[in-house]
Formats: C-alpha cells, structure tokens, sequence
C-alpha cells in the first residue's frame, strides 16, 4: 500500500542520513593539527601509569614534554627512557608553592607561545571502602590530590594556556558517573568533571578546549589490589567493635574477595587506550568534550550511568558483599 510504501522510504532515509552523519563525524574527528615539534605540553603523575606512558608517547611524536613527577626516582627513570627534548621537574600537586614552581619553570621554557596542553593526570585512589569506616581526613587525603590539585594547577597555567590557546585535558573516571564506592575517589572524579564542564565554558571565549578523560578500570597504581586491601584492613582495625558486629566477622574477607573478583576481570592492561584519547584531545582540530576509555567504560558502566538509580544499586550489590545486620534484618 501507499502508506507501507512511505513508511520504508522515510525508514531508508532515516538510515542514510544516520549512516551520512556518522561519516561526517569521522571525518571530522581525524582532523588533526601539525607542528607538533613547536608545542608544549606539561603533564602531572608522570611517574608512573597513564601519565609516564603520555609522556613517551608524545615525546616519540616530537612534542616538547614537560613531564611532573612526585618522586626523584620517577624522573629520573622517565628522562632515561626518553629523548634530551624532554623535560622532568618535581611537583606536588597539594601544594601550592610547589605548583607555582612548576608554573614558573614551565613559562621559562614555553616564553611568549604559551603552554599548549596542560594534562591535569596526577591522582590517588585510597582510602576506599565503606563510607562508615572512613574519617574526615580519609576523604581529604584523596580529594587534597585529585580535585583541589587539578583546580590548583589549573588556575596556575591557565595565563600560559591562553597565550597559547591551548588544550586541558583532565582525568576523570567512569567512577565520576557512577558512585560505586565510598571514599573521597568517586566524589573527587564527579568535581574533576563539574570543574571541566565549567571550565570548559568559562574558557570557550578565549580558545581553550577542555576535554574529560573517563576511563573504566585498568591495570594502574591506583588500582593495585595490594594497595587498597592493605588499607581496607587498616580502615577495618580501627573501627569499634560494635560497627564490626554490624558487619559481621567475615564481611572484611568477603569485601576483599569479592573486589578483586571484580577487579581482576575488569582490569585492562591496555593502558595506551586511554593515553590514546589523551593524544587526541591535544592534537585533534576538534577535541571531544568527553571520551569514554576502555570498552567496560563504553558499553557497560557510561550506558549504566544513564539508567535508574535502582538498577545500578542493583550491580553494586551484585559486586559488593552485604553487611550482617542487612542479611538478618
């Protein structure tokens, strides 16, 4: 019939204007800039993980990389594994005087072109666990790191990012989308992503792109299963008898099992998928506001964040060991 007819023609030009855009986008997204061998980018946490691989990748690609390192070891370990264009300074990113240092090291080498990427990487992960066996000072410890440090540093670089009309890449996490855990590491990603979001608006005017990074779970120091049992059984020492009761004996055990169950399956190795997006955000003519790093990130936890609230307490509770007082009550 006539209406069938229509309906299978409006159908085919549905998908092919999907199909057209999807294209479009494509193309769009592989534009890339050159001069790479002209342009600076500083990067935090380079003493390990995502950032010390960033930091070789783009030295390999002729950037000139000012690479930030907590430790004398870690700079030291980087410079020797890359070429003399790249250059390590020490940073603490919960303090102050020292980022102003960096800042001021960094306006020494760029001068008058400016920093062109500033990647805001630098991050902690413990103490994590059960809201109730923290302590104020567990939660500043990793939002001192992760959130105030990111803005710090930010604020600090930004007058170098403007002459430059450069690019700030900042690390967030799937877990900025989803609290899966208790802690200070979910609430520091979810602010890393209201700071970009904010930032990203405030310096639109002046030619600055802010991209998110939003990796699912990969092989890190961050999430070293040593690291963090160690410190949920020093979470777990510490707390009253009675809120031990409540859990019940087993719980810490069971907490720990089934984690690095989760973990141990959700991990990836592949850590250059994430410092591929990062490469992107700073070299792409058009960076994206958000990339989703690792196919947990894309296909399971991003889609999840977007449904209710009912079902993801529904996977969290499938991963996570319920207390004693629950199961009895």
């Amino acid at each position: 019939s006539c209406f069938v007819l229509l309906s299978n023609l409006a159908l085919t030009c549905v998908f092919l204007l999907g199909c057209f855009l999807a294209l479009r986008w494509y193309i769009r997204d592989s534009y890339r800039f050159g001069g790479f061998t002209q342009k600076h980018v500083f990067i935090t946490g380079c003493d390990s993980g995502f950032g010390n691989l960033l930091a070789r990748q783009l030295d390999r690609k002729g950037f000139k990389v000012i690479a930030g390192c907590l430790t004398e070891k870690g700079a030291s370990d980087l410079a020797a594994v890359t070429s003399p264009r790249l250059k390590t300074l020490l940073l603490d990113v919960t303090d102050s005087a020292s980022i102003r240092s960096a800042a001021e090291f960094v306006s020494r080498e760029v001068g008058q072109q400016g920093l062109w990427g500033l990647v805001n990487n630098a991050g902690r992960s413990v103490p994590v666990g059960p809201t109730e066996w923290m302590v104020l000072e567990d939660f500043t410890k990793v939002l001192d790191v992760n959130l105030i440090g990111v803005i710090d540093v930010t604020l600090q670089f930004l007058p170098l990012l403007k002459k430059a009309k450069g690019r700030v890449v900042n690390v967030a996490s799937i877990l900025g989308r989803l609290s899966l855990i208790g802690g200070g590491y979910c609430l520091s990603k979810w602010g890393v992503e209201a700071f970009s979001d904010s930032l990203r608006r405030d310096m639109h005017h002046f030619g600055i792109k802010v991209s998110i990074i939003e990796p699912g779970f990969f092989k890190t120091a961050v999430t070293s299963l040593d690291l963090i049992e160690a410190d949920l059984k020093r979470l777990w020492t510490r707390l009253p008898e009675n809120v031990k009761d409540s859990y019940g004996a087993t719980y810490l055990n069971d907490y720990m099992r089934m984690q690095g169950f989760s973990m141990n399956i959700l991990r990836s190795p592949d850590i250059s998928k994430v410092t591929w997006c990062m490469e992107h955000a700073l070299t792409a003519q058009y960076p994206r506001t958000r990339y989703g790093a690792g196919w947990d990130a894309k296909f399971f936890w991003i889609p999840l964040s977007y449904l209710p609230s009912f079902v993801s307490d529904f996977v969290v509770n499938v991963l996570l060991p319920s207390p004693k007082d629950a199961r009895t009550g």
